[in-house]
């Protein structure tokens, strides 16, 4: 009741002087006026940036109370991003909104709130957007599942938020283009699923479902608009895509084939599907990218790398991201077979500064985790403690890559994890740069020596066992 009543206040005290100026204002049909304020509660930094298709286009600083606010003279109605480093989310804004937002950064998606004009609409995507995670992370077992188990269980979950989607529609009545990126957040997170399953399933039961799935199964494909601009940089939009055609491009690989080469092989199929299917270049672009992304974090073969970046180049005309791609394919080269871990800065459960130099003694498996994704840390951890059980002579390591220390601590005592040593990363930012963390699946194997025996691998892959032979 406090933190609401607190809540109440802050959007009294702020919005009132906007709600007048602004709300109640009959604006004429050529006025895209808009407002964009709020407050951020343990800021990150000073600023805040506004980002149209992933280009910021404000920095908006905060005042001495982390407040911020900003009006636009002239603002397109569509879907824009706010940042605040290293997270961000999504804002809707329609012709002459005047929205606030307040969070907090320790919980940045779970305390998010909007007020003000537009503010129904918003509240509705982030609502959505944690939902949608939520199932996420509680769905890791689902994979498992035979055909026809999976296959309901995903249908009666569609159904339950696709009635959801249709209430809330309804009461706020918004507009088509609003609708477009309401219902791909509905469909594109089912559908993922839809995709994930025959590679999912096959990687932790090691049967391949392929042959069960009827030819009717991948009919929705028929009905999506991969060419919509609108949707270019809309995260479910572009997760869907990704899932997609890391299953087409799996779909009659080389099974024999070593697996750099196999690797090799399904990326470059990959880009030559996008270049293929899509005819927008910036949804081209844009896939692209994500491919070549992730990419370097599974292959670490020089010549192979070469061979998938001169592809890559070939298809691709976004100059900027090449740079940027260009440069993590050199961040990974630091991380390569029998090269030191680059020293980032981890602290111990009694918040002692760990000497990565003398700290592996025995031969190490690092993984990692948050408790933003409560499902995995609890997989993740009961997975290394079988590992352990079976293969006492590896130590595991977990490290802890975005909660706070004081967070991270009160986990420790709450789950009481066995059979781990349990880390603390103190800047996110500088562990993910030198170790190129961008998914909390990852996982690395040292030698007892300090040196990198693998390092771009998973807990949960199906013969992860065999790295420990």
């Amino acid at each position: 009741m406090t933190a609401y009543i607190k809540k109440i206040t802050f959007f009294t005290i702020v919005l009132l002087p906007l709600l007048f100026a602004s709300c109640n204002k009959i604006f004429d049909t050529n006025n895209y006026v808009a407002y964009f304020g709020g407050e951020i509660i343990n800021p990150n930094s000073k600023v805040v940036f506004l980002c149209k298709d992933n280009i910021v286009i404000d920095t908006i600083k905060l005042d001495d109370k982390n407040r911020f606010f900003k009006k636009y003279d002239s603002l397109a109605p569509g879907m824009y991003t706010f940042k605040h480093d290293p997270e961000y989310q999504h804002i809707y804004f329609d012709k002459n909104d005047s929205l606030m937002i307040r969070l907090n950064t320790n919980e940045f998606d779970n305390s998010l709130t909007f007020c003000g004009r537009g503010d129904e609409k918003n509240n509705f995507l982030i609502e959505l957007f944690l939902k949608n995670e939520d199932d996420k992370n509680n769905s890791f077992g689902i994979y498992d599942y035979d055909f026809a188990k999976f296959n309901k269980t995903i249908d009666d979950n569609y159904k339950s938020i696709k009635s959801y989607y249709s209430r809330r529609k309804e009461a706020i009545n918004w507009d088509e283009n609003f609708d477009l990126y309401a219902k791909t957040m509905v469909d594109m997170h089912y559908l993922s699923k839809k995709e994930i399953y025959p590679i999912a399933h096959k990687n932790r039961t090691g049967k391949d479902i392929c042959s069960n799935i009827p030819l009717s199964y991948y009919n929705y494909r028929k009905n999506i608009n991969f060419n919509n601009e609108n949707l270019t940089n809309f995260s479910p939009f572009v997760r869907y895509l990704t899932t997609m055609l890391n299953n087409i491009s799996c779909t009659g690989a080389t099974d024999g084939a070593h697996l750099n080469e196999k690797a090799l092989v399904n990326n470059i199929k990959k880009l030559e599907i996008a270049d293929s299917l899509f005819t927008n270049i910036k949804i081209k672009n844009a896939i692209l990218n994500n491919i070549a992304f992730t990419y370097l974090l599974e292959d670490q073969n020089m010549s192979n790398n070469k061979t998938f970046l001169d592809k890559y180049a070939e298809l691709s005309t976004d100059n900027v991201k090449q740079k940027e791609i260009k440069r993590i394919g050199e961040s990974t080269q630091f991380l390569l077979e029998n090269k030191k871990l680059p020293v980032v800065n981890l602290i111990d459960a009694q918040s002692n500064v760990v000497n990565l130099n003398s700290f592996f003694t025995n031969k190490t498996v690092v993984f990692f985790w948050t408790s933003d994704a409560n499902s995995h840390l609890e997989l993740v951890h009961k997975k290394a403690s079988e590992l352990k059980s079976k293969h006492p002579d590896w130590d595991f390591v977990s490290i802890n890559v975005d909660d706070t220390p004081d967070q991270w601590k009160k986990l420790l005592l709450k789950y009481n994890f066995k059979n781990t040593t349990e880390l603390h990363a103190t800047n996110f930012k500088d562990l993910r740069d030198k170790w190129v963390i961008t998914k909390i699946h990852r996982s690395m194997l040292i030698n007892s020596n300090g040196s990198i025996k693998n390092g771009f691998v998973s807990l949960f892959d199906a013969d992860f066992e065999d790295y420990l032979k």
